[in-house]
């Protein structure tokens, strides 16, 4: 409590004061570029740190309800439905994967040619 209590922004000031005249312009000029370039990366820092989250509505899976005395013939008519439906997700992941493929490649030829 006692130091504290003995703490005077006034007298602060002027030990800071005192301290600065007895430096170099020299000094000076380099001790508020120092404080600058770390204040701007802090600064930076902390803006970049704030971002927002884009908005992800949850993803719902629907499981199906099957009636318990379903015959194999509609159980195998569904199976083919399902299949189809597959197939099409398959091809359109497919043709995802491989424009993802070509546009890294294309990116890597690029940095080849330039030696990196």
């Amino acid at each position: 409590m006692g130091t504290i209590a003995r703490f005077n922004p006034l007298r602060a000031f002027a030990d800071l004061r005192r301290f600065l005249a007895s430096r170099g312009r020299h000094e000076i000029i380099f001790l508020f570029a120092a404080l600058f370039i770390s204040g701007g990366i802090v600064v930076g820092f902390a803006v970049a740190s704030k971002v927002d989250k884009p908005y992800v509505a949850p993803d719902i899976i629907y499981v199906q309800s099957w009636r318990a005395d379903r015959t194999d013939a509609e159980i195998i008519a569904q199976q083919k439905i399902d299949m189809e439906k597959k197939k099409i997700q398959d091809a359109k992941e497919a043709e995802f994967e491989a424009k993802k493929r070509a546009e890294f490649k294309r990116v890597g030829d690029q940095l080849r040619k330039w030696g990196i």
